[in-house]
């Protein structure tokens, strides 16, 4: 895949949204989704939900579908907001949702305003974890949780991009790996505990039949998934 254009993602996404699906729409997506899906509570009736970096509002409408009061969308990308709101517009339950441009890494939302907090996909795009955790964290009410995911490190390492194509050219967006030691090293300063960390696998009956791909990527995890808890106070100062 040399010589595919990487892009800054506002710029990818804007160029992506036009024909990005509103649902999980390739193997690595479907494997990432089942994990978060089995993490997120099945009643939600009454919770307050955040999805942030939101994309076309893929885990937005699975938390309307469990009930969720309220659920505030956050992209930086206008395109992808507005390709959530078109995916939107048949849903019944749609008036729960709020959609707001705004940064990961300065979400437009209030403090503690959520009890389930999401965050699919989004933080790779970011050269540095911990100020999107702090903002995860800020949003969620202390005890809450947050459901987070990112493509796994070792997809990075074997050189797959997550690349699409726009007008007939192939094009990648940004994406920066952050280890697990990213993770642990972040959440402990933040005050987040980490209560499951899961990897899953890809599923070989998501891949079609003549499907060119890594065949590497069977035998190695393609997500990393993180159940997060927010502690009610961050620990002072970095760590040693």
């Amino acid at each position: 895949m040399s010589g595919i254009p990487i892009l800054d993602p506002v710029e990818a996404y804007a160029l992506w949204a036009e024909t990005y699906p509103a649902q999980a729409h390739n193997p690595v997506m479907r494997a990432e989704e089942r994990a978060m899906l089995g993490l997120l509570p099945s009643d939600l009736r009454g919770i307050t939900v955040v999805d942030a970096g939101c994309g076309s509002g893929r885990y937005v409408r699975h938390a309307l579908a469990r009930g969720a009061a309220r659920v505030h969308g956050v992209d930086i990308s206008p395109e992808m907001l507005a390709r959530a709101a078109k995916a939107l517009a048949g849903v019944d339950t749609a008036s729960r949702v709020d959609l707001v441009q705004g940064d990961l890494e300065a979400l437009p939302l209030p403090d503690d305003m959520a009890a389930m907090t999401l965050c699919g996909l989004s933080v790779g795009h970011l050269d540095e974890l911990e100020p999107a955790l702090g903002e995860l964290r800020r949003v969620t009410q202390p005890g809450g949780r947050i459901l987070c995911s990112d493509v796994h490190p070792t997809g990075h390492a074997l050189g797959w991009l997550r690349d699409f194509k726009a007008g007939g050219q192939r094009f990648a967006a940004r994406h920066t790996p952050h280890l697990y030691s990213d993770w642990h090293a972040a959440c402990l300063r933040l005050g987040l505990a980490i209560e499951r960390v899961l990897e899953p696998m890809l599923d070989p009956i998501d891949i079609p039949d003549g499907a060119h791909f890594d065949r590497r990527a069977l035998d190695l995890p393609v997500a990393l998934v993180f159940q997060l808890r927010r502690l009610p106070i961050p620990l002072p100062g970095p760590l040693p």
